[in-house]
């Protein structure tokens, strides 16, 4: 560290000039017109300049913690690694409830039945121990290849104890990316479900670096057995578990620096690129993120966003951190809203694309209602908005008549709820506060930063934002002169978001050219998002790098930023934006929401045979590009981002089709191959309606 005078002087400076206004309001620095050296802007974020001895005023900290970036968890320095915090969990926690899953009796799906945290530690070290007993060594890649359930977390923290890199695998990855993966990490054992072991026996052969696979749920009589040519064994994870509590062996803790997991991100071209996040990756992230957040034993979260994701990663390290109980869902995401009544959470997580259901159907059970409901519910609705909008605590009358039944829809209980992955419409979260109460909150966040980047802060009523800084890393914007945005933009300054701090990662595994490109020489991690600075230190994301096209007449499209405002209509299920250079106009395809388009035939007196009938018939289009249309214009999207021509289709947008990433962003390479003919039937058509109009 720099001890000379002159730098002294700086620290004493930006110390001087980034006091709390009072001692009740931490979150509010006071900005000093005096200041030579560094000043702060009012709200939730300070500037500062990238070095000491430069002008330019453009790295944002959080408020929170402006001279030092964090990397521990301020009242627990001692945890340095992912192990240490599951340590302290068992020793504070020891008895409160940690995993639970429902319990199946007859059949019948009931209640929740729980592990302690007690429990799960020694269930750690079983496994932990049984994976030495069987030869693997420290720094070995393990691979997890099953969905959400108490054993993927024991597992993870046998890892983490002893010194094993774990490698989530998606459970929805087809066999080519599963043996890339594989072969690509070195990974010596994987654990996965019965119902997955006969895919990996098919092409054993393939993933040479294998010696073991440990069945979750298997029954040891019902293990096929493979020739020992092979060099494979095949256990079940009991056997396993009884195996290691006989051979119980010491912790082998890991460093800080130590790889934590390597993380492989599918993205929406190529082959999977494996982040590498580091044990103080995590913590800091975690311990960052959470600086303000009050959690403990009494609060109840429910998984079931995939635990191969990064965001559901960080939330288990935070659950493990505050005593959190995790209850599971049973796998099926058709049956989560029954997990949700049984569980009643306090905590949830989850990502727009649910939110914008939930909205999507309390809004039409509100319109059907008609009359006294739809009024009460309207006057109910407006009259806590504009409460909240000023700053004032609502009625709890609205609550008792209206709010608390849809609550229920969410358990009763969730006082915390936080968007992630994508993009939530400020209209949606508004929606959510008033609905569901408590705080309401949106990330931002990538693999490659260790989840969360910036969040928007408790009591900030603003929408359209993505929040403040993380306090541990620091943000700026970088000049995109190829598409205008540049940091003398006004009013606001304007540019590719880069981040920097010890929540960044590694880099990616065996890549070091890839690294290079979104890592710089000064260790800023290249997000390729485009960002602007709102009043108060908000960042706001406005447009991606890369997933942007021309139209014909030279406009650019960001196609997510449409997407997003259609996905809120009743008929949209998923939503498809597409254009080109070649054409004027945008098409879209449209992923039905099955029930709203069914009653939408009824009410009109349209008969037909099925659905994708329906979806074919011009007078089902032309309702639902009104729609769009209405919401186009509510967004107020400019002329050349309507689009002109929609296709239906019946079938989702899934992991499964190859339509999705693991963290539902549309794979727009792969969805502009499997529409194809849909796409060029739209343009065929626009074609001919504009020539017919020009005729005219």
């Amino acid at each position: 560290m720099d001890h000379t005078p002159a730098a002294q002087r700086r620290l004493r400076a930006l110390h001087d000039h980034l006091s709390p206004t009072a001692a009740d309001s931490p979150s509010h620095l006071r900005s000093n017109p005096t200041a030579g050296e560094f000043y702060s802007e009012q709200g939730y974020s300070v500037v500062l300049p990238e070095k000491l001895q430069t002008g330019k005023w453009n790295v944002y900290r959080s408020v929170r913690s402006p001279l030092q970036l964090v990397s521990k968890f301020p009242n627990h320095p001692e945890i340095g690694t992912l192990h240490d915090n599951f340590v302290r969990s068992v020793d504070t926690f020891r008895d409160y409830k940690y995993l639970g899953t429902r319990v199946r009796i007859d059949g019948t799906v009931g209640e929740y039945k729980w592990m302690t945290y007690g429990e799960a530690g020694t269930a750690r070290s079983a496994i932990g121990s049984g994976l030495i007993y069987y030869g693997v060594s420290k720094g070995s890649s393990v691979g997890l290849y099953f969905i959400n359930r108490p054993e993927w977390l024991i597992l993870d923290h046998a890892c983490s104890a002893y010194s094993f890199v774990s490698v989530p695998l998606y459970d929805t990855l087809g066999p080519d990316a599963v043996k890339y993966i594989v072969s690509h990490a070195s990974v010596q054992v994987i654990f996965c479900v019965a119902e997955t072991l006969n895919i990996f026996l098919s092409y054993l052969s393939e993933i040479p670096t294998v010696r073991l696979i440990v069945v979750v749920g298997g029954i040891d009589d019902q293990i096929p057995s493979v020739p020992s040519s092979n060099g494979v064994q095949i256990i079940t994870y009991s056997k396993l578990l009884n195996q290691g509590r006989s051979n119980l062996q010491p912790f082998c803790p890991p460093k800080p620096d130590d790889i934590a997991t390597i993380c492989y991100t599918s993205g929406t071209t190529g082959t999977p690129k494996g982040a590498v996040l580091t044990h103080g990756n995590f913590i800091a992230s975690v311990a960052g993120g959470t600086m303000d957040e009050k959690f403990g034993p009494s609060d109840v979260y429910i998984s079931y966003l995939p635990l191969a994701h990064i965001y559901e990663r960080a939330n288990q390290v935070m659950a493990v951190h505050f005593g959190i109980a995790v209850g599971f869902f049973q796998g099926d995401s058709m049956k989560l809203m029954d997990d949700i009544a049984a569980l009643r959470p306090t905590i949830f997580c989850s990502v727009p694309r649910l939110y914008n259901r939930i909205y999507a159907g309390i809004i039409n059970a509100v319109k059907t209602s008609g009359g006294l409901k739809e009024r009460l519910f309207n006057a109910a609705y407006n009259a806590k908005r504009q409460a909240l909008l000023h700053g004032k605590n609502p009625s709890p009358m609205w609550d008792r008549l209206v709010f608390n039944k849809i609550k229920e829809k969410l358990g009763g209980r969730v006082r915390f709820i936080a968007s992630g992955a994508s993009p939530l419409s400020p209209d949606i979260m508004e929606f959510l506060k008033i609905c569901f109460g408590g705080r309401v909150t949106e990330g931002y966040g990538m693999t490659e930063s260790t989840c969360v980047i910036s969040c928007i802060d408790e009591g900030d009523t603003l929408g359209g934002h993505v929040g403040s800084p993380n306090a541990a890393c620091e943000i700026k914007l970088v000049d995109v002169p190829e598409m205008n945005y540049t940091s003398d933009d006004l009013p606001n300054p304007r540019g590719e978001i880069c981040v920097r701090g010890p929540i960044v990662f590694r880099g990616y595994h065996k890549d070091e050219i890839q690294t290079r490109e979104i890592i710089d020489e000064d260790g800023w991690l290249h997000t390729g998002d485009i960002g602007t600075w709102l009043p108060g230190g908000r960042l706001k994301i406005i447009d991606r790098k890369k997933n942007i096209f021309k139209l014909a007449q030279g406009e650019y499209i960001a196609p997510e930023k449409i997407e997003n405002v259609y996905a809120k209509c009743k008929f949209v299920a998923q939503c498809f934006v597409y254009g080109d250079s070649l054409n004027a106009s945008l098409v879209a395809v449209v992923s039905v929401d099955h029930d709203m388009l069914k009653a939408w035939a009824a009410s009109e007196g349209i008969m037909y045979n099925d659905l994708a009938q329906l979806c074919n018939d011009p007078r089902a289009k032309e309702a639902v590009l009104a729609e769009l249309d209405a919401a186009g214009r509510d967004a107020q999207l400019r002329g050349f981002e309507f689009v002109k021509a929609v296709t239906l289709v019946v079938e989702p947008f899934t992991l499964e089709n190859g339509l999705l990433t693991p963290t539902f962003k549309i794979k727009r390479p792969q969805a502009k191959e499997y529409f194809a003919k849909a796409i060029s039937d739209m343009y065929t058509e626009l074609s001919r309606t504009d020539i017919s109009q020009k005729t005219l």
